[in-house]
């Protein structure tokens, strides 16, 4: 076993020997090989007698086969494994054996693509071969378990050889338990027999003469027609014209790709027949068609390469010519159609040209496979479309709804419920048509376009329901909306000017009426036109007061309304009816003090005993001035000039700063005041005006507003005052604002000025 002293036999004979460490109690037979030269050509009935010998008594049977012959006739022991299958079943009774075929000197080839082939070969072993009429249409797994493992090379990989070996052999402990390599055998012969029992074998096998060589005619035929196929597929794989072709198709279609692959099969297999035809014709014919075989496998990657470009090519023809079709504003429908159907001919015409001759494959499946991706591609491109047009419409949808909705509900009345359910109406049924007529193209079944369109119809409700939802969430906020418009401002819609005159209570009353009916609108979804009592039970039980029981508003639900439709429950409403009672009952607090300051305000007259007192004790006085002029004359001067002085010096406004700051400004401002409208006077008196300052321009629009003045009504001095009361609502809380009480007097100088 020396590899640097040449290649002889190693094994002689059949040797047996006892497995060391291994359990349970194994015995290993060693058999001499069956293509060894030292017996020669002619000796082959030991290999065929010492194969039988071993499927007969041995449990598991290692067959030990190179793997770049595997798919061969003779290297892969077809014949011996034929022959000695016939015979076992004839000699011996029926047992379970495994076969475990161990791939030598493993090429890249993956093991998974080598099993199939060994199985199926001994598959075919087994349906030729003969059989008892018992066991005529017995499977092969009755008899046999068929394994398949592979080693490395020992020369290249000796390290990754050794370690496979030892993983092969853990593979023979516990190997008759269930689940091992013989944990099915059967016909188990005992211990103490089986020396017997081997020797009995071993006889019947001697004296079986079945076992002989075939003729040499038919040997030496199998040997020179191998040798000859097997040159012509070598010179086949080499090919330049084939490699040339091969390379091409790796890039892209080749045009003619099945008549020039035709032409260099056809070279080669007639070469074959040419110098193969004075053998056997048998094992020529047997030969021949191994060398197809093996051709046709060499090409037939190159064939579905091209398969697959053909393929590709189709879609993507199909992909660009329906989106430019859809583009130029064709139906769906007959624009797929007319693309699937002209890129299906270019593919059938495609595959017609890439077929040889010598085979009749099948392109079905690619076709198949072609098909499914064009439908996938038109189903995809069908729902983008599809999607695109219904999100189109409900965007639509939601312009026309969602502001009209929030609209409708700000202004919410009695008819609220009912002109949503006009506008509803009115605007789903536009969008419903028009969306019939977009989709119409698509050619779509009935039931599913009944499902879209009353998809459309459900997201236009959806969308109202949603907004409703969203309003019933700021229920408050519009209840007291309603109130500040209704409380705030009459009928006109003018701001409303508490003067006294107003009535406070009946305003109020009116006021939480119409927000109570607001807060009826937004309690329940009223889409179906189904009457609901929701108002009547609000107003009897929150504004009349009515006491009933049980109390109608003690439930959280309301009666003839289903739950799903309810956005405010009576318990709810009965809790903002409190919460909106105590949020707006400042803003009337409010408009009652600004009542009562506007009568204060404007009541300049002191109170009717006063007037009677001063008439009472102060007539001596009135008849004095009655009986002597120039003191009623002097006492309108003093009163004039004091009038002047208040506005020359802008006493109001010299107090804004303080009363400290008051005196002492007017104080330092009094002497040159006094002088100038003295001045003033002097002048006035002689005709003649001197230039002014601007100090001056001040005192002359001051004294001329004295002079202008005086000639007003005295009544005119004190203007009436307006007290009105606003209310501003927000998000989360509400503000009331008053405008303070204003009394404007007519004094001032800019209104003297618009007096004139």
């Amino acid at each position: 076993m020396d590899a640097y002293r040449g290649r002889s036999q190693t094994t002689k004979g059949i040797w047996i020997a006892h497995c060391v460490g291994i359990e349970p109690f194994t015995i290993a037979m060693d058999l001499e090989g069956t293509d060894g030269r030292e017996r020669g050509e002619d000796d082959t009935t030991f290999e065929k007698q010492s194969a039988l010998f071993a499927l007969a008594i041995a449990d598991i049977v290692l067959i030990n086969m190179w793997c770049h012959d595997i798919g061969r006739e003779q290297a892969a022991n077809k014949p011996l494994l034929k022959t000695v299958f016939q015979v076992m079943m004839r000699l011996f009774s029926p047992r379970k054996t495994t076969l475990l075929f161990v791939i030598r000197d493993k090429t890249k080839t993956p093991l998974e693509y080598l099993e199939p082939i060994l199985r199926e070969d001994i598959q075919k072993i087994w349906n030729v071969v003969s059989k008892p009429a018992a066991h005529k249409d017995t499977p092969l797994s009755e008899f046999f378990n068929v394994e398949v493992t592979a080693l490395s090379s020992y020369e290249e990989k000796e390290e990754l050889f050794k370690e496979q070996v030892a993983q092969l052999r853990q593979r023979f402990f516990n190997s008759i338990s269930p689940g091992g390599l013989a944990g099915d055998r059967r016909g188990v012969v005992p211990a103490s027999g089986f020396s017997f029992s081997a020797q009995q074998i071993w006889r019947v096998i001697k004296e079986n003469k079945d076992l002989d060589l075939p003729a040499h005619k038919v040997m030496v035929a199998t040997v020179r027609c191998e040798e000859i196929a097997n040159e012509k597929f070598c010179r086949l794989s080499s090919d330049e014209d084939w490699l040339a072709l091969e390379e091409a198709v790796q890039f892209g279609s080749v045009s003619g790709f099945g008549r020039r692959l035709s032409s260099i099969l056809e070279t080669y297999f007639s070469e074959y027949d040419s110098e193969a035809t004075y053998f056997d014709e048998d094992v020529r014919n047997a030969k021949r068609k191994h060398l197809e075989s093996k051709a046709l496998d060499l090409v037939h990657p190159a064939y579905l390469n091209l398969l697959g470009h053909l393929r590709f090519k189709a879609l993507e023809n199909f992909k660009s010519r329906l989106e430019r079709m859809l583009k130029e504003a064709e139906g769906f429908a007959a624009s797929a159609r007319a693309c699937t159907e002209s890129c299906m001919h270019e593919f059938d015409q495609g595959c017609a040209d890439a077929a040889i001759k010598q085979a009749n494959w099948d392109a079905s499946k690619v076709r198949e496979k072609l098909r499914r991706d064009i439908d996938a591609h038109k189903l995809s491109v069908r729902d983008a479309k599809l999607s695109e047009l219904v999100a189109r419409y409900e965007e639509k949808l939601r312009q026309l709804l969602c502001e009209p909705v929030e609209s409708l509900f700000d202004a919410a009345g009695r008819d609220t419920w009912a002109s949503i359910r006009q506008l509803l109406r009115r605007e789903t049924e536009t969008a419903v048509l028009e969306f019939s007529t977009a989709i119409s193209s698509f050619e779509l079944d009935q039931p599913t376009i009944e499902s879209m369109l009353q998809g459309l119809r459900d997201y236009a409700r959806n969308l109202v329901v949603k907004k409703a939802r969203e309003e019933a969430g700021k229920v408050l906020i519009l209840m007291k909306d309603r109130f500040s418009t209704v409380f705030s401002h009459d009928n006109e819609l003018m701001p409303r000017v508490w003067t006294g005159k107003e009535d406070i209570k009946t305003i109020t009353k009116d006021a939480r009426a119409a927000s109570l009916r607001l807060l009826a609108v937004m309690a329940a979804i009223r889409l179906d036109e189904k009457p609901d009592k929701i108002e009547n039970i609000l107003l009897s039980s929150l504004m009349e007061g009515t006491v009933t029981s049980p109390d109608p508003l003690a439930s959280s639900t309301w009666e003839e309304v289903p739950p799903e439709n309810t956005l405010i429950t009576p318990v709810q409403c009965k809790s903002l009816w409190r919460q909106f009672k105590s949020e707006t009952e400042y803003t009337v607090t409010q408009a009652i003090s600004a009542q009562e300051a506007y009568k204060r305000s404007n009541n300049w007259l002191p109170p009717p005993w006063a007037i009677v007192a001063m008439v009472v004790l102060g007539f001596n006085e009135f008849m004095l001035l009655l009986r002597n002029p120039l003191y009623l004359m002097f006492l309108f001067v003093a009163f004039l000039l004091s009038k002047a002085m208040w506005v020359q010096m802008d006493v109001p406004g010299q107090f804004q700063h303080g009363t400290l700051a008051g005196l002492i400004s007017i104080s330092s401002r009094f002497l040159p005041t006094v002088m100038n409208l003295l001045k003033r006077l002097a002048e006035e008196a002689q005709g003649h005006r001197t230039p002014e300052s601007p100090t001056q321009q001040q005192s002359s629009v001051a004294f001329q507003s004295f002079r202008n003045q005086s000639q007003l009504n005295p009544s005119s001095s004190i203007a009436q005052s307006s007290v009105s009361s606003n209310v501003s609502v927000s998000d989360s809380s509400v503000e009331y604002s008053s405008p303070n009480l204003m009394q404007r007097r007519s004094t001032k100088v800019q209104e003297a000025e618009l007096s004139q």
